[in-house]
């Protein structure tokens, strides 16, 4: 199939080919006809396989169809929401690329940045809104940014946006649109919750599940070292200097970890970056940049901070800290493999996370590949540490008489 069998405009078709698209992707050909017809869609399929074009190209071609009739200025009349900056920005730039041959705009407007020079362009009015949560109710409230003439809303990353807590703000969006617009909602998962609020935004939807949510690109090749939590570090350097080749994605679990361990990297001669929440919009931005443009090798992300980013040729990915969502794994490591390059992924697994590994082997119905020839072996006796709470050790046995006198001091 090609992209002229979508029915498709020329304008349109143009912009594809000038961005050296050959053939739609799975998710493009059962979504794009769908969503021209007007009919409410709800899409499970994972980052990386072509969804934003699913979405981008049959609304562009909507809203230039019906521009004939003369306008006092351009009205927002579609309305993206996507949980993170990063991922917001990443549509906004493809809606730009696929509307270079049309005469519609877009904007893009999220926290974390300056607020003056997205009202500036509302003011002068845009076709296409693309917006995190916050700053759009913000903007709302403040009479910036009307809603009365959206004809078509999308939710992106919807798994996403309700794990980051975003389901009132959501809601209360989708209120604030017309009643008879058109709504699409893509996830990468669909669990109840998703479920639930489909069923309070969409109409009659047409379901399409074009990827298992659990399968792994077979591109990827994986590996898994046991190591003490403890020696993690110095199995991630040994495996920068004599092991991982190209470029490389690092995940931890948390904003702090990131941070220790870019510092680490850094005092070891490495040119590293970092994204996560607590970083400012355009630190994290020039930080993805450089990553894309090959200036830094090594870039290291939270899960909510990279997720939807797509990086071209992504050499490695390495699960510094295991996830206890197998879901989140196979997003990790998804970001390497793609468009027919091969790609590798590495994983540490400390004791206390062994649970995690087991998990992940039975959603994706593979067993990792187990390297046990490096430096920090993990003893396979080796059980998880569990942290006493403080004061546990005087449980048992008579307390001595200072340590009374001293609980009974109160200033």
């Amino acid at each position: 199939m090609s992209f002229k069998d979508l029915q498709l405009i020329k304008p349109i078709l143009k912009a594809v080919e000038a961005s050296s698209y050959v053939e739609p992707t799975l998710v493009q050909q059962r979504s794009i006809p769908l969503i021209l017809e007007g009919k409410d869609v709800i899409v499970s399929a994972q980052t990386g396989t072509g969804k934003t074009a699913a979405f981008a190209l049959p609304i562009l071609q909507k809203l230039y169809d019906k521009q004939d009739a003369p306008k006092k200025g351009k009205k927002i009349r579609a309305l993206i929401v996507s949980p993170t900056r990063e991922l917001a920005v990443q549509i906004q730039q493809n809606f730009k690329t696929y509307a270079e041959f049309t005469n519609l705009t877009s904007l893009v407007i999220f926290g974390g940045a300056s607020i003056e020079p997205q009202i500036d362009v509302l003011k002068k009015g845009v076709d296409i809104l693309v917006a995190t949560p916050g700053r759009l109710l913000d903007l709302h409230k403040q009479d910036y940014v009307n809603l009365d003439y959206i004809e078509t809303f999308v939710l992106d990353e919807a798994d996403l946006m309700l794990d980051m807590g975003f389901i009132d703000d959501v809601k209360k969006i989708e209120r604030l649109c017309p009643e008879n617009k058109q709504s699409l909602l893509f996830s990468a998962t669909i669990p109840n919750t998703i479920e639930h609020l489909t069923q309070s935004i969409l109409k009659d939807p047409e379901r399409i599940d074009v990827t298992p949510t659990k399968s792994v690109a077979k591109d990827v090749s994986q590996v898994l070292y046991y190591v003490p939590k403890r020696n993690k570090i110095e199995l991630c350097l040994h495996l920068m200097r004599n092991t991982i080749e190209g470029n490389v994605l690092i995940f931890r679990r948390t904003k702090y970890g990131v941070d220790k361990l870019e510092q680490t990297l850094a005092k070891n001669g490495y040119a590293v970056n970092s994204i996560h929440g607590d970083k400012a919009q355009s630190e994290r931005q020039t930080a993805l940049n450089k990553f894309k443009n090959g200036y830094v090798k090594v870039l290291i992300a939270t899960d909510v901070a990279a997720r939807g980013i797509d990086i071209n040729e992504l050499d490695n990915v390495l699960n510094f800290d295991m996830p206890n969502i197998p879901e989140t794994y196979v997003h990790r490591i998804g970001r390497t493999g793609r468009a027919g390059h091969t790609g590798k992924a590495y994983s540490m697994c400390s004791a206390d996370e062994k649970s995690y590994v087991k998990a992940i082997q039975n959603a994706i119905n593979v067993q990792i590949p187990v390297e046990t020839e490096h430096p920090y072996p993990l003893d396979p006796k080796a059980k998880p540490i569990v942290h006493k709470k403080q004061g546990s050790k005087y449980k048992k046995g008579r307390k001595s008489e200072a340590s009374k006198k001293k609980k009974k001091r109160w200033y």
